[in-house]
């Protein structure tokens, strides 16, 4: 932006105080020209080009456009007096910008970036979680009951259990014989030690009970405190999160909204004066050419014009051919004076007829009818086409031994072409919208499992044989915020990251199911909006930046082929190879579809998606010496298998052209 205000007054300075001066004493110099146009340009960017600056008032944009058509084509006097009220109020809005289409955000002073938002809640995580380890936390009565429920202790009397069950092992000195001898039996000593030993065992057995039914509460109790812990620290942090994303939100917007405030009060303090300086100047310069005609139809023309006198002769005449000869000179563009020549002398040379009129005038030839062709053909130069489909799939399960969980999923895919080709097929001109969405409910938590827009332009015009001069333009995003579910931290949303690659090259199509098209001027671009909440650094963008662009080489082959009457294949792959790294950086998109048609309305669609970026990475999970996530790229890949209802749209704009 300081680059900007400093060519704003660099070029606001030459225009004011050099340019009135140059066209009021001579003719404009190469200097001045240039100054002009730089002028010109000004305008241009914020009432011509596509942008995020917009007029405020429809009918002020349409005179600041005739101006700049005034000093580059023809003169329109008639915008000046509508542009001269409008510089009389310097506090117009000329244009205006939304806060959000602030394009240098990151650099603006006190605008919260996605580094920072990170940092700070990682920050606050850490601090939250040591404070939550060292807290003594109760658990709450429901909780208590729950654990018990759980841990199925062994009541009073069973602790034999333990020992049958091998959880603990029986002394070899406490072990009593199943069948105890009569020798004993018979031997009160030998019995009374037998008793001691049983009462002995017994305590054991039930100390070892109490230890058992200790460890297992105790475990399930630690785990239930574990969990409550976790819940009460996510819940904390999770109202954090809430409150100061909407905080930075916030002051995002207030902190661009201040300073898209200030930028935007600079450019229309700065088109205020270009208007006035070009309005001036158009004013002066201006030059109207008319034309004077007396009663024989002679015409006279004179220029009207503020830096010079011109004048003419005219002579005027009647019906009888009396000549008066007047002196026509222009006082400035508006003002015209007339004076009778001096010298001036009548003559009369013959009587003319003044009432009559030569009917002869009115005969014409006239012919016959021209005659209609009557033979026509029919070509198609519009084809519309389309198809959505929607798939369903529903499961439930309770009581499944194999395990798993209930689900519902529903995927849509919607997709639209609009096709032109000229009478001559020298020009062809493709056109296709796709959506593609779907989303899972598994439980009580709703995910998304695809999420795709995707627009597509080509144009071509016939080489020779089946090559074509190509143009495309293809447009990539998705409709919805997408997580990491595992973290629940957001990584894509519209536009954050949107593609866009415009390509230049031939195209081949030998025939209707097949298109290569080589691209070697390629120009790939992709963009993030949302920089707080997004980290842009895992689609390539550095740190301090909302883009990136890459010059390269694209290739798209593009076939279609049917196995049957009620089965086809599409296939469609896009590689682009950068030319600044061109052995080592390329994307891969490699779509494949099958599409088996069951019905008139149910179809079954197999798709198949592989994809490869090089400068979108993920987690590995792993760290380097220094502590910091290593992440790497990897082939992306997802297929989709669905059965649902699909809606085909087949439509032919015909015309006519005469044959002979």
């Amino acid at each position: 932006m300081r680059l900007e205000k400093v060519r704003f007054a660099t070029l606001f300075f030459f225009i004011i105080y050099f340019v009135p001066f140059s066209y009021a004493q001579q003719p404009l110099n190469n200097r001045d020209n240039r100054l002009l146009k730089d002028g010109i340009n000004v305008l241009k960017k914020y009432f011509v080009e596509k942008g995020y600056w917009h007029a405020s008032d429809p009918g002020m944009a349409k005179d600041v456009k005739g101006l700049i058509n005034f000093i580059e084509d023809e003169p329109i006097d008639s915008i000046l007096f509508s542009i001269n009220a409008l510089t009389s109020d310097p506090s117009i809005i000329f244009v205006s910008r939304l806060p959000e289409h602030v394009t240098d955000s990151l650099s603006v002073p006190g605008y919260f970036a996605h580094d920072k938002v990170k940092k700070k809640s990682e920050m606050v995580k850490s601090k939250l979680q040591r404070e939550y380890q060292n807290k003594e936390i109760n658990l709450p009565p429901d909780r208590l009951a729950e654990v018990n429920r759980k841990a199925k202790t062994i009541p009073q009397g069973e602790g034999m259990k333990l020992f049958a069950d091998s959880v603990f092992i029986m002394p070899g000195n406490l072990i009593i014989p199943e069948v105890i001898p009569d020798s004993i039996l018979e031997n009160e000593d030998s019995f009374n030690r037998l008793v001691e030993l049983d009462s002995i065992r017994d305590a054991y057995v039930e100390q070892k009970r109490i230890e058992y039914n200790d460890s297992v509460l105790g475990y399930y109790k630690e785990s239930a405190l574990n969990q409550y812990r976790k819940e009460l620290f996510d819940a904390q942090y999770n109202r954090w999160k809430e409150q100061f994303t909407d905080s930075v939100r916030l002051n995002n917007y207030q902190v661009l909204k201040g300073y898209n405030d200030y930028v935007m009060q600079a450019v229309n303090d700065s088109i205020f004066n270009v208007i006035q300086v070009l309005a001036r100047y158009a004013d002066y310069i201006d030059t109207t050419k008319i034309e004077i005609q007396n009663l024989h139809n002679e015409p006279y023309k004179i220029g009207l014009s503020n830096y010079s006198s011109r004048y003419q002769h005219v002579w005027l005449k009647n019906e009888q051919n009396d000549s008066l000869r007047l002196l026509v000179k222009n006082l400035d563009k508006r003002t015209l004076q007339f004076t009778i020549d001096d010298g001036v002398t009548f003559s009369r040379f013959k009587p003319k007829q003044t009432k009559g009129f030569d009917f002869s005038s009115l005969n014409k030839n006239k012919s016959g009818l021209t005659q209609v062709g009557d033979q026509y053909a029919v070509y198609t130069p519009w084809t519309i086409s389309g198809n959505g489909n929607i798939g369903f799939t529903q499961a439930y399960i309770e009581n499944w031994k194999a395990g798993g969980s209930s689900y519902l999923s529903l995927l849509s895919v919607l997709k639209g072409e609009v096709d032109y080709k000229s009478r001559d097929e020298n020009v062809e001109w493709e056109n296709s919208l796709e959506l593609n969405n779907g989303w899972i409910r598994q439980g009580s938590e709703t995910k998304k499992n695809s999420d795709n827009i995707e627009f597509i332009s080509k144009f071509g015009y016939s080489a020779f044989k089946k090559w074509y001069y190509s143009f495309a333009v293809d447009i990539k995003t998705q409709l919805f915020k997408g997580y990491n579910y595992s973290t629940d931290q957001m990584i894509s949303n519209f536009k954050s990251p949107i593609t866009s690659t415009f390509k230049v090259g031939m195209d081949y199509k030998p025939n209707k199911n097949l298109s290569l098209l080589l691209s070697p001027i390629t120009s790939k671009t992709v963009f993030v909006k949302d920089t707080a909440n997004i980290d842009q650094t895992t689609y390539g963008i550095a740190e301090n930046k909302q883009r990136l662009w890459k010059p390269g080489l694209n290739i798209d082959l593009a076939f279609s082929t049917k196995f049957k009457d009620n089965i086809t294949y599409k296939t469609n792959y896009d590689m682009f190879v950068n030319y600044r790294a061109p052995f080592s950086k390329f994307d891969v998109n490699w779509e494949n579809t099958i599409t088996a048609k069951l019905t008139d309305l149910i179809t079954m669609t197999f798709r198949l998606y592989i994809k490869y970026d090089d400068d979108v990475t993920f987690d590995t999970g792993e760290v380097d010496g220094e502590g910091n996530s290593i992440y790497e790229t990897r082939w992306q890949v997802k297929e989709l298998v669905t059965f649902g209802f699909t809606y085909n749209i087949d439509k032919k704009i015909r015309r006519t052209h005469r044959i002979r």
